[in-house]
């Protein structure tokens, strides 16, 4: 892919992310609720008072006019003052923006280092009586909501075998005195030599990991499965059996490499989605991320902190995508973008 081609592509990214931003921006102006009258709560304020407040977020100016300004000032990195928090909206954010990271990327692990191998062995033994479950389970997998299968999870877990921690990323006397190199759980807690807190914090990220990453699981299964079929029919899989190469060497060194490229495409797609899907998770399992400050922030109308948050989701959605049709040109040389 010649360099002309890539600034092409990544000037198509434009006018989605733009048009995400006008939807953000409409819907939250639309949605019922005045962020002035939330923040007074039983306060007794005077019109003057309710007046300035006004002012000072910026609410008594047109729409139009408080989108562009929105837009102006992103297109700077600045995304303005959150309502609730009184501090920067990006400040916030990067606060957050870590917890909600490590536990997608470990969803992800999860889902990856599960999926492909079940997807191989079911596409080997197929119509046997492990692809008949790992077809069901991944029917399952895509069909159970994400709350109901979290607190299935709680109830199992955490309530009744009292084997992993209710909600929360580490336990708060625990977490103290390691110093935040990264700020990522699992990484600062080696890095400080603190065996005790990793296991800690290892052990409040399984379960909205695991609920997290199940629908992916499921999806990637059945797609590597679908595409293992497909290449085990291939000529070239048939020439090798007939060079009398082994089979752990067909599917792992020539099948697989294959079989991964639609898988691939999947991966990256869904993991935006984990970024997505993760408020209703975060929020069901206390977990101090930014899903979760999304959700309370809807709640609030922090219309400034929603906005810049969905944009965020928004800007690493597309980017995965662009990046993945990348690696899809790189494993497979015949697709151009």
């Amino acid at each position: 892919m010649t360099f002309t081609r890539f600034l092409e592509r990544l000037l198509q990214l434009i006018p989605v992310l733009l048009g995400v931003s006008v939807i953000v921006f409409v819907m939250m102006a639309l949605t019922p609720g005045d962020p002035v009258q939330i923040m007074i709560g039983d306060q007794i304020v005077t019109p003057e008072q309710e007046a300035q407040m006004r002012r000072d977020l910026g609410l008594d100016r047109p729409v139009v006019e408080r989108f562009f300004v929105f837009l102006g000032n992103a297109l700077q990195f600045d995304f303005g003052q959150s309502f609730y928090h009184r501090r920067p909206v990006a400040e916030v954010i990067l606060e957050r923006l870590p917890a909600t990271i490590e536990l997608t990327v470990v969803a992800m692990l999860i889902a990856l280092f599960t999926a492909i191998p079940l997807g191989v062995l079911a596409a080997v033994r197929k119509n046997s009586i492990f692809d008949r479950i790992a077809t069901v389970g991944g029917l399952l997998g895509v069909s159970l909501p994400g709350f109901w299968f979290g607190i299935l999870l709680l109830m199992l877990f955490a309530v009744h075998l009292n084997l992993l921690p209710v909600a929360g990323r580490i336990n708060y006397g625990i977490s103290q005195g390691i110093t935040p190199y990264t700020h990522f759980l699992l990484i600062d807690t080696l890095l400080n030599g603190r065996f005790d807190a990793f296991r800690n914090a290892l052990a409040h990220i399984i379960l909205p990991a695991i609920t997290l990453g199940l629908p992916m699981t499921a999806i990637l299964m059945r797609v590597t499965r679908t595409a293992m079929l497909e290449v085990l029919r291939a000529d070239y899989v048939t020439f090798a059996q007939a060079k009398g190469l082994s089979r752990q060497r067909i599917l792992w060194r020539h099948a697989l490499k294959n079989a991964l490229i639609p898988t691939v495409s999947v991966a990256a797609i869904e993991t935006g989605s984990l970024l997505g899907g993760n408020m209703i998770i975060e929020t069901v399992f206390g977990w101090p991320g930014l899903g979760r400050l999304v959700v309370e922030s809807i709640f609030v109308r922090n219309y400034p902190l929603v906005q810049a948050a969905v944009l965020l989701y928004a800007v690493i959605y597309v980017m995965l995508n662009f990046f993945a049709d990348i690696l899809y040109t790189i494993l497979n040389p015949r697709v151009k973008l």
